[in-house]
């Protein structure tokens, strides 16, 4: 039973970043190393974060129930690195807008599926106990690679020099919703103290309008040009 719960946890975990990797035409460009090489860049970019962190952001030592939002939004602010991170890698990538998207978001995506959800899915799910925390992370995962998707998405707008300039502010704006999304996060399920699932669903939502948002601008800047 333990191991016929690890398979669904791994499942629907994993399963999505293949089906994607191979309806989004990246198998057909041969593009898993280049996904490899986007995954690199994100350890890279992690270990950078999380010296500075260490470095500059000591210990919260408040009360147990307290929450320093000061001091989260000041963490939260150095995730703009993945941003900066995500554009070195569609830099280095020649090809259609779409491609470099793709093997961006996939790489970072699953580098972190990888570093984050592996171990506790392999030593959690396999408990002799049954626990839903395990099926919220599987499901948390695929919302991720949806995050990043679009976060690259954002970042190859941005970047463009021909980008129009009424195209800023939207952009800008979206930016700063994905960076600061899981501060946002946090400080809503502590304010309004939201259960496990109620949170999962939040954050489905708010990363629903972020991509249809993206997608939008997506369209629109193509299809312009």
């Amino acid at each position: 039973m333990t191991l016929f719960h690890f398979g669904n946890c791994f499942a629907l975990a994993y399963f999505p970043y293949f089906i994607t990797y191979k309806c989004s035409g990246l198998s057909e460009y041969n593009a898993f190393w280049r996904c490899v090489q986007a995954g690199a860049t994100y350890l890279f970019v992690q270990l950078c974060k999380m010296l500075f962190l260490a470095t500059f952001f000591p210990t919260w030592e408040g009360g147990a129930n307290a929450y320093d939002f000061i001091g989260e939004f000041m963490k939260a602010t150095v995730d703009l690195a993945d941003l900066v991170g995500l554009h070195l890698v569609m830099s280095r990538n020649a090809g259609k807008g779409e491609y470099k998207i793709m093997v961006a978001a996939m790489g970072w995506a699953t580098a972190e599926l990888i570093m984050s959800r592996c171990i506790p899915l392999w030593v959690g799910a396999r408990g002799i106990e049954f626990d839903w925390k395990y099926i919220q992370m599987s499901i948390d995962s695929n919302i991720s690679l949806v995050h990043y998707i679009a976060m690259a998405a954002l970042v190859w707008m941005f970047t463009r020099y021909d980008l129009p300039k009424h195209y800023r502010l939207p952009l800008t704006f979206l930016l700063g919703v994905s960076v600061y999304k899981a501060f946002f996060m946090e400080s809503f399920v502590h304010v309004f103290l939201l259960g496990s699932w109620t949170a999962l669903l939040v954050k489905a939502v708010i990363t629903g309008l972020l991509s249809l948002s993206s997608l939008t601008l997506f369209v629109t800047l193509v299809h312009s040009n």
